[in-house]
């Protein structure tokens, strides 16, 4: 019943741009029959790159600006649906150790045997495991305000992220009808994307507010969202359901390259919560943004793409 509620009462964005379009929009199929989908963006000859979305977000959650940059470089930006985001197939992992193999299979159909990643907020957690399974394929990983370890050995004490842990037992029996919820929410959304990201904006801290007052920003933000409401926002729920968890592995045997971008006021995962994974993990380079919250780190992709280029990714 849910589902047929939010599919009907999906209403039309208004007062948001368009966003550019992506270079190709496709799918991975997994041996078990799963698909994740992607999108890609940049140079379509370029050396490909993994880009891993926010939460919540989907395939499309890349700047333009980064875009154009990535194609400047020769890099082809593949940004990969996480299971239950939009068209991908919905899965719950039992950690995000589990995810990494899958992750393999996109790099895989894009031929790619060694390569960076990129990953935001949380995606964070899912680019280091693929560092840690997989250390002979993963060049290099840049993070921008990545989550942080809330249970276990590698765990950072407070932030909001800890409710994950402290109610994981009913997310997880209840991450279906929670997705869904939030899909109808945002269907409902349309007519007042533009106050509502404007609002969102103004109350952020400055570093922030640099960079949604771009109206690309905007546009890519808000289709994004709207993109992935169509299909299934069951992955923002995975996604906090294995915040709440041990990871599978310990941070301290992430053995390649990480940079990690973070603002001095995220109020979200707190700077403190990024020192701790940062000096855990042994080549890893934290930079600390001054003035910017959760979201900031979108204004310096262009410093995440020099990078990983300089490292050889």
């Amino acid at each position: 019943m849910l589902a047929t509620f939010s599919c009907v009462l999906r209403l039309p964005v208004l007062g948001v741009g368009r966003a550019d379009p992506a270079l190709e929009l496709g799918e991975t199929r997994l041996p078990d029959g799963r698909r994740l989908c992607w999108a890609a963006f940049g140079d379509p000859e370029g050396t490909p790159l993994l880009w891993f979305h926010g939460t919540p977000g989907n395939r499309t959650q890349i700047p333009p600006a980064t875009a154009r940059e990535a194609a400047l470089l020769g890099i082809k930006i593949v940004c990969i649906a996480r299971p239950g985001v939009g068209r991908s197939s919905d899965v719950a992992y039992a950690s995000f150790a589990h995810a990494a193999p899958d992750v393999m299979e996109v790099a895989d159909d894009f031929g790619a045997r060694q390569f960076g990643i990129v990953a935001l907020s949380g995606g964070g957690p899912y680019a280091l495991a693929c560092a840690h399974e997989f250390p002979e394929r993963v060049a290099g990983v840049a993070i921008l305000g990545g989550v942080c370890p809330v249970v276990g050995p590698d765990a950072a004490e407070g932030g909001i992220v800890a409710l994950s842990a402290r109610f994981n037992s009913i997310l997880g029996r209840l991450r279906v009808p929670l997705g869904e919820t939030v899909r109808a929410v945002v269907g409902l959304m349309g007519p007042i994307s533009h106050p509502a990201y404007r609002g969102f904006a103004r109350i952020m801290p400055e570093g922030d507010q640099r960079v949604f007052a771009a109206p690309e920003m905007e546009a890519m933000f808000v289709r994004d969202l709207v993109a992935a409401n169509r299909n299934g926002f069951r992955g923002l729920f995975n996604d906090v359901v294995l915040f709440g968890r041990e990871w599978g592995f310990r941070l301290h045997d992430v053995d390649v390259p990480v940079r990690w971008w973070h603002g001095d006021a995220d109020s979200l995962v707190p700077l403190d919560h990024a020192r701790r994974a940062s000096d855990l993990i042994p080549q890893c380079e934290l930079l600390v943004r001054p003035e910017e919250s959760h979201l900031g780190g979108f204004g310096v992709t262009d410093e995440v793409l020099s990078w990983l280029v300089e490292i050889g990714v």
